[in-house]
């Protein structure tokens, strides 16, 4: 494109660069648009991506801690029911044991319980009146927290760790913002415990459910068992699975943990796995060291109830085979746990 140049007097001479052609800049534009758009894509795929990652992978850890999260908070309870007498400076953990029905968190309880210095108690807020609003689930988890609540558990005076289990559709999910505040803000560890294998869990939920109204050992409804005999008994009912809609039923017990971990992300805590607990002791020692406890065997004296193959207690075994063949989730047909 040609200069212009303007002369105006003999001794001045301007020369004017050319202009820019509409069409340049418009093709800049248009290219910086493009890279942003693209940008911006790319970092939604993202996170997109790491959601549906968090939705089905095993996770054993959500995020690495930090050193803070490394160490349990250390209190210094002072109940209102007794005295500690010379406890009252041995310093208490708090934890929450969090699961779901069937899961493995009775056994894994009792265990904890084996310890000398832990006080685990119980499914407290299965009673719908602690749960029903945010103020009687604050109420009661003070009480816990306190000292000032009583089971066969409880080693009151010189306990090192105390805590209860609390299953996820008991109120935890609901109210899960002021749960997870009460939690940083009292420096509460929370112990995820999960089932990998949820076929397996549903065959135990089905027969649970019956049993609670069979009563299948001489009119009493038990939910966990100390002997074989008991064992057999309950695991003689085979329940009818619903092929139809089982491969939906699992995604979204998938889906359900999955929120839990992520509403639960800020706290200090540490994920578990019943399959983990049950070939690989160790696990016991990592969740000591976790609550800051002196290390000890950890025993319980409940009697797994179905136990071997799972097509042995499973009416409709052949339907629940062909659904899940050539799935993700043929993996459950074969596993003993």
């Amino acid at each position: 494109m040609a200069e212009y140049i303007c002369l105006f007097s003999k001794d001045t001479l301007i020369i004017k660069p050319p202009k820019k052609s509409p069409l340049f800049s418009r093709t800049i534009a248009l290219w910086f648009a493009m890279l942003c758009g693209v940008y911006l894509y790319g970092t939604c795929l993202k996170h997109v991506g790491t959601f549906t990652m968090l939705k089905f992978q095993n996770i054993q850890l959500i995020q690495k801690p930090s050193l803070e999260a490394l160490i349990p908070t250390l209190h210094y309870p002072k109940p209102e029911s007794f005295s500690r007498g010379e406890c009252s400076l041995n310093p208490v953990r708090f934890f929450a044991i969090i699961s779901m029905q069937r899961s493995g968190s009775g056994w894994f309880e009792t265990l904890l319980n084996s310890h000398i210095n832990v006080s685990s108690n119980g499914e407290i807020f299965s009673v719908i009146d602690r749960r029903n609003n945010v103020s009687n689930i604050i109420q009661t988890l003070e009480r816990v927290y306190n000292l000032d609540w009583f089971t066969s558990a409880s080693k009151n005076e010189c306990s090192a760790a105390v805590g209860f289990k609390w299953m996820l559709n008991q109120g935890l999910m609901e109210h899960h913002r002021e749960i997870v505040e009460y939690f940083n803000h009292r420096g509460i560890s929370a112990i995820f415990l999960f089932r990998r294998n949820l076929l397996r869990r549903m065959v135990s939920v089905l027969a649970n459910s019956y049993d609670r109204k069979a009563k299948l050992l001489n009119g009493t409804h038990k939910s966990h068992v100390h002997s074989e005999q008991e064992a057999a008994a309950l695991s003689s009912y085979k329940p009818i699975i619903n092929s139809t809609s089982l491969i939906s039923d699992m995604k979204e017990v998938e889906m359900i943990t999955a929120r839990a971990l992520e509403n639960f992300n800020s706290t200090r805590r540490m994920v578990l796995y019943y399959e983990d607990l049950v070939t690989n002791r160790t696990k016991l020692k990592d969740v000591q060291e976790f609550l800051g406890l002196p290390l000890m065997e950890l025993t319980s004296r409940q009697v797994k109830i179905h136990k071997g193959s799972l097509c042995d207690f499973v009416s409709n075994w052949d339907d629940v085979n062909k659904t899940l063949n050539g799935t993700e989730y043929e993996r459950f047909l074969h596993a003993d746990y």
